[in-house]
């Protein structure tokens, strides 16, 4: 199975689930729906930072040179796209169906416009802790490198010339 399609189908699953429990918990107590939403949010988009994070380790310690790292972008993007799309659509049949308080959208207000932003919780923040664990592992191999200093020139041209 490719490495986009795990994110992907992961991702929809927890970001069903968050709108699942985001539903129940408006429902029951409809005046803290704004704190409820904040830590829907942001249980998706540390899930996407920490996952995202740990793929930007992995790829910096398997390619020491940062030419070879692998597309962590299009992977993540193409993950965000399939859970946008497809939890925009169990969620519309979910709330069309069985849970009147999970609040759902039109069918393609939900395919695109919720489509589009649960790509984005999941790209950008994905992207960020790619991002930031690439940048972890190099300064790491930056201090056990051996100090280069580019100030000592050899002069090639007195090379040739003897």
């Amino acid at each position: 199975m490719s490495s986009w399609l795990v994110r992907g189908v992961t991702f929809t699953a927890v970001h069903v689930l968050a709108r699942i429990l985001l539903g129940v918990a408006v429902v029951e107590a409809p005046l803290h729906s704004t704190v409820w939403r904040t830590i829907a949010i942001a249980v998706v988009v540390l899930i996407a930072l920490v996952w995202g994070g740990y793929d930007g380790i992995r790829d910096a310690r398997a390619n020491p040179d940062p030419d070879d790292y692998e597309d962590l972008t299009v992977r993540w993007l193409k993950a965000g796209l399939l859970a946008g799309v497809v939890s925009g659509l169990i969620c519309w049949i979910l709330g069309s169906t069985v849970l009147a308080g999970i609040g759902q959208a039109s069918f393609f207000v939900e395919l695109i416009a919720g489509a589009s932003f649960t790509a984005l919780l999941v790209f950008v923040p994905a992207f960020v802790g790619a991002a930031i664990g690439r940048w972890l592992i190099r300064r790491e191999q930056n201090k056990n490198a051996p100090e280069d200093d580019w100030s000592v020139h050899t002069d090639h041209h007195a090379e040739v010339a003897q």
